[in-house]
């Protein structure tokens, strides 16, 4: 499937954009799971003039989505209308320490993140270690592991509105819940800062091991996956629903569920989104059957389906 090209209207209306524009796209490269299908535009902003300029001139009626690394998120096959765009670390992936702050552009991996607040022996930062994803989506979804969670150590955000104007929100205004924050969802956040606290470097780097163990030992992290697929509800552990509804290793088309955590899904080969999605929705079904509970996505959806 195919869009009609928009890019030379937006150049026009734009001329000083320095950013890159793309028609039809295609974003399963970008993702984790290696599905989905093309945007309609694909804008990825030289840094954060770029991209203020960029919204200023945004036909309003654009629809307007923002993704990361793609570690926790499905494409669906038919694409995604209107524009995306795609923070990458040359313009916002800058990681800096001083005292006990660390600040991060949004594309910076929470990864690398966690190696810089080391390396300043900062810590409370470990956490991100264990979660492959960058810092936007960590303050999107209040991400966390092992412990940890983004609302632990954030002092303050930056983000930009649909109409190109800046914003700053610190923790409080954030209003982090679990595995997601109360503000509007078109806001695009371009920087973070953190606070560490100082400790041993040693006994930093114990607890990055004891992350990154786990993340070995109890996660499919060398397959096509997404991360965790389904929340955990209130009290209980969204893998062990799975697993007592007998879903451990279920397969549809080329989606599977993995046998080593089964809140993961994999892509085995030859999945389509279709396949990734529609499998998840049958263990919602099958859980909700089993224990009464439903199931929340954590992993993001996005596009339309294949015609």
């Amino acid at each position: 499937m195919t869009f009609p090209d928009i890019t030379a209207d937006l150049k026009t209306a734009m001329p000083d954009l320095r950013g890159r524009l793309l028609a039809n796209e295609l974003l399963a490269p970008l993702t984790w799971f290696r599905v989905g299908g093309p945007a309609q535009v694909l804008f990825t902003p030289a840094d954060e003039n770029d991209l203020a300029y960029f919204l200023k001139n945004l036909p309003g009626d654009l629809p307007v989505i923002v993704v990361g690394v793609g570690s926790n998120l499905i494409v669906r096959d038919g694409g995604v209308p209107g524009v995306v765009i795609r923070l990458t670390p040359r313009g916002f992936g800058e990681i800096e320490t001083e005292g006990e702050i660390v600040r991060a552009g949004t594309a910076a991996l929470d990864k690398r993140v966690a190696e810089v607040a080391a390396a300043a022996n900062l810590s409370g930062l470990e956490f991100l270690f264990g979660i492959p994803g960058s810092i936007g989506g960590a303050l999107r979804m209040n991400a966390g592991a092992n412990g940890g969670e983004t609302k632990d150590v954030l002092i303050e955000a930056t983000a930009f509105g649909r109409q190109g104007d800046r914003h700053r929100f610190d923790n409080a205004d954030m209003k982090f819940t679990y595995r997601a924050n109360g503000l509007d969802p078109s806001l695009i956040f371009t920087s973070a800062r953190f606070r560490g606290l100082p400790a041993a470097p040693e006994a930093i780097r114990l607890r990055m091991a004891e992350v990154q163990n786990h993340r070995e030992t109890a996660q499919p992290i060398r397959e096509k996956t997404g991360g965790s697929t389904f929340k955990n509800p209130p009290g209980h552990s969204a893998w062990k629903l799975v697993d007592a509804a007998g879903c451990r290793g279920l397969k549809l088309g080329g989606a599977q569920v993995s046998e080593m955590h089964c809140n993961f899904l994999i892509n085995t080969g030859n999945a389509t989104a279709h396949d990734i999605e529609q499998l998840g929705e049958t263990v919602r079904e099958r859980v909700k059957a089993t224990s009464g509970i439903e199931l929340r996505w954590e992993i993001k959806r996005i596009g339309i389906h294949a015609s």
